[in-house]
Parts: structure tokens; sequence; C-alpha cells
């Protein structure tokens, strides 16, 4: 018999426990059980006034309502707040009652402008986590892998104006200045003067007193972020997310940069978060295959394990690996068994070793070697070359290549889970310090539902007050019972 009139019940009253219609093996269940959020409190109560004011909503529910949103990937804080007044679940773990009213979509982002903005809050909740993900050996940290992915800026890529923008030091000029002026007094070259010190530069330079400036594209929309393109992709203002995972994909760190600058420049930041978590073996693309960070790596007791970088010769000339180097001779040997002598040591720390005119002029090998008017050729090699050396070393270790294969696996992964399930594709905050944010806690939701469901299947989740009240009740009962003259 057909059923009509399905509808009668909408208008019925009911008396119902808000408990009852979350299911018990969902999500944001799980999650509310994994970490006890009272930690949020102590974060935030100086940000808070202790006798002055209206009374504020609470810090817990004010910091779970960002987290709905980063773990189902809604697109913006305004649709957030209309998926959690419809959606029981939601109202559950906010601990809101169905006729409880939800608060405004820009609630948040006044509490983040007068209370959070300028400060690492984000940073320590995702800290606060992961400490939970060590607390129970999830984490391996010895493998790890680093990357960088790209999030789409919220700027027209039309709005842009060009700026002057100061060259920036790089984390290892001060040492590779010492360590030059070592190299040229043992090859017996005179030191090389500051760049500041010279009194007659050359024209082109731009004056001697002046810091080295070049010009980049800027947004009129978000000035902080960087212009960005890569392979076919077209141009955008992008922001550059450094990451670190083991490799069970814990994320262990994060750093938010512009998206025109290169992952080897910004490697040191993100490398100090996580250089004293036990590290042995660190993995990265052939971006980071530098010889500064092949060196910082290994001369902190961690191996580094790089891809082959194919070199980059122009088509018909030799290789670099096809001139030998003498070590004992400090030289290098060309494919015509001629010498390459060492003649001076630059400013970016490469030796350049040079043949000699007369001899390449009737070398039968000139056209494939150099197209230089002088027939002069020109072999560079830096100080710091060893290190690279080392670096290949490692990568034919028996086990690198299974282990760099798992890079698809870890870090890439994570990428694509947070850009296919968490909204990471393109940010909507504008600034470096939201985009912090952003990443922040989109990496804190992934470890976090990591965590909750890691507890479930080990059985690890806290039991309700009524269960441990019940449990002690029981406990009560069987020792009265086996004790003589214990008193009830």
């Amino acid at each position: 018999m057909m059923t009509q009139n399905a509808d009668k019940k909408r208008e019925q009253m009911q008396i119902f426990c808000m408990d009852d219609l979350v299911p018990q093996d969902h999500l944001l269940r799980l999650i509310d059980k994994a970490i006890d959020w009272n930690f949020i409190y102590e974060l935030v109560r100086d940000k808070y006034s202790s006798d002055a004011g209206r009374p504020s909503m609470d810090p817990v529910m004010l910091i779970r309502i960002p987290f709905i949103q980063y773990l189902y990937g809604i697109k913006s804080m305004r649709q957030t707040i209309k998926e959690i007044e419809v959606n029981v679940a939601y109202r559950w773990f906010l601990g809101l009652e169905m006729v409880d009213k939800v608060p405004h979509f820009s609630t948040f982002g006044k509490n983040y402008t007068r209370r959070f903005k300028d400060t690492d809050l984000f940073e320590q909740i995702f800290s606060y986590i992961l400490e939970q993900c060590y607390r129970f050996k999830f984490v391996d940290p010895r493998e790890v892998f680093v990357d960088a992915t790209h999030v789409k800026a919220c700027a027209n890529s039309r709005k842009m104006q060009k700026r002057i923008a100061k060259e920036e030091a790089l984390f290892y000029e001060e040492i590779l200045k010492k360590e030059i002026t070592q190299d040229r007094l043992a090859h017996g070259k005179k030191p090389l003067k500051d760049k500041k010190d010279d009194s007659n530069p050359p024209p082109s330079s731009g004056g001697g007193n002046q810091e080295e400036t070049k010009t980049i594209k800027c947004s009129t929309t978000d000035p902080e972020s960087g212009w960005f393109r890569k392979g076919e992709h077209k141009h955008v203002f992008a922001y550059a997310i450094e990451t670190a995972c083991d490799k069970n994909g814990w994320i262990l760190g994060y750093t938010v940069n512009p998206g025109n600058l290169h992952d080897s420049r910004t490697f040191k930041g993100l490398y100090d978060k996580i250089k004293d978590t036990g590290i042995q073996i660190l993995v990265a693309d052939a971006g980071y295959k530098t010889p500064s960070i092949a060196k910082l790596l290994i001369d902190d007791g961690i191996q580094p394990l790089l891809p082959y970088k194919r070199p980059m010769t122009k088509e018909g000339y030799f290789g670099k690996h096809e001139y030998v180097y003498d070590e004992y001779y400090d030289s290098y040997i060309c494919p015509n068994n001629k010498v390459l002598e060492y003649s001076t040591t630059n400013r970016d720390g490469y030796r350049e070793y040079k043949s000699c005119a007369m001899v390449c002029e009737s070398c039968p090998y000139l056209s494939r070697c150099t197209g230089s008017r002088d027939r002069v050729k020109v072999v560079t090699r830096h100080i710091w070359e060893p290190y690279l050396e080392m670096c290949e070393d490692i990568r034919h270790t028996m086990g690198m290549k299974e282990l760099y294969a798992q890079r698809k696996e870890t870090i890439e992964r994570i990428f694509g889970t947070a850009k296919e399930n968490h909204g990471f594709r393109y940010t909507q905050m504008i600034g470096k310090s939201r985009m912090e944010m952003k990443a922040g806690l989109t990496f804190a939701c992934m470890n976090l539902k990591k965590l909750a469901k890691m507890k479930q299947r080990l059985g690890l989740m806290a039991e309700s007050t009524n269960c441990i009240f019940a449990k002690i009740l029981r406990n009560l009962y069987y020792k009265r019972k086996s004790v003589p003259g214990f008193a009830s």
C-alpha cells in the first residue's frame, strides 16, 4: 500500500537528546574525543579581559568553527555558518542546541582582527595537536620528506604594479664569504673587496653604496603574495607553502612564503622548525640540491637524499662530467687531455678553471668545447662541491631509491589531499598572516583527523564520564565483596 502525506511529522513536537542524533562513528564525534579541547583556554587567556566587558563567545567554539570549515573544505566562512544552521552534527560539535542562534559569519573575522592577528595562536594549536601525535608514538621523524606547493592568492593577476625589491641576504652568506676569503688566500689571491667598499664601481652596477635591487611584479590587492608560474600554468599571484612530513604522513612543520621565492631560499625557515626532532634522513626534490643545503644538512649529521639533477649544458657541447677533476693538482682535464688550471674564486663561491687560448686555438674539439671569442674554456667548481659529491654517494646507497619513491605516498599525497578535500587550491584570505592561519588550521585538521582515526582503530579513545563513573561503581562493588570488613 502506497503511503501518502509523509510530511505530517514536520510540525510535531518531539523530545530528544542532541547526542542521540549524531552517529557514534561520525568523524566529528571521533575528533571531539581525540584531544582535550580545554587547551585552547590557556592559549587565549591573555587575549581576554578578566573583569571588564561583556561575556564573550566560548573561545573553544570560536576555534571549532574554522575547524569545521577546513575539515570539510567549505569555501567560505559565510557558507560554513549556513551549513552549521542545518547540520545537527556541526551543532553538536560546537555545543549548540537546535534552537540556539548560530554566530554571525563575521564573528570569527572580527575576533581574528582584534585578538588573534599577529600572534602565533594557530601555530600553537598545530603544535599541540602534533604533540599528541608524538605522545602516542605515531610519528617517526627519522625519515622526513620536504616539498612546497603553491596556493593561489586572492589577487587579480591583472591588477599589479612593478616595484623595486631589495635582494635578500641568503642564510649562508656570511659563512660563504669567510670560506671564499680563505680559499683565495690558499691559492695566493687577495681577498675580494666588499661591494659597499668599492669606490669606483662600474656604471652598470648602479653605484657601489647601493644594495642589489631588482624589479618585480607586485599585486595591488595582496602585496605579500608573489608572481608565480610553473610549467605550462598561467601566471598567477600565489603563496608557497613549504611543508615537512614523516614517512607515515604526519605533518611536522610548515612555512608560508611569497610564491616567487625559490624552495632553496625558503628552506632554512622550515628546517629551523624541524631540525631538533631527530631527523636522520631528509628527502627532497631537485630544487633543494644546492651546495649550501647539502653542507647545512651534512654538518648537522643529517643525510640529504636528493635526486639526480640533469646538467644544464647546451646541446652539442661537452657535458661537465666529461671534464675530469684532478684533486691532487687542483685542476681539470678536458676531453683532449689538456689541463685547465685554477684562475680565481668568484663572489658566488665558484672556483674558475681556465684553459690556454693558444692551445685551444688548434684543438679539433673547440666547436664542441666553447663558443667564446677568446677561445678559452672555463669550468667552475663550487668550494662546497664535496658536499654534493657526498649526496651522490648517499643517493647510490642501497635502499635510497625505494625511500625516495615514497615521496608520492607521503608529501605529495598530503598536498593532493589538502587541495582536493580541504580547500587548499586557493585562498580567500588576503595577507601572509591570514595565509599562515589557513595553513596552520588546515594541517592541524589533517593531523587531528588522522589522530582520531588511529586512536579509534587502536581503541585509545577517551571514555565518556558516564562510562568512567560506571566503572568506578563496579570496581567498588567487587572490592566490597572481596575484602572482609570493607565499610559500605
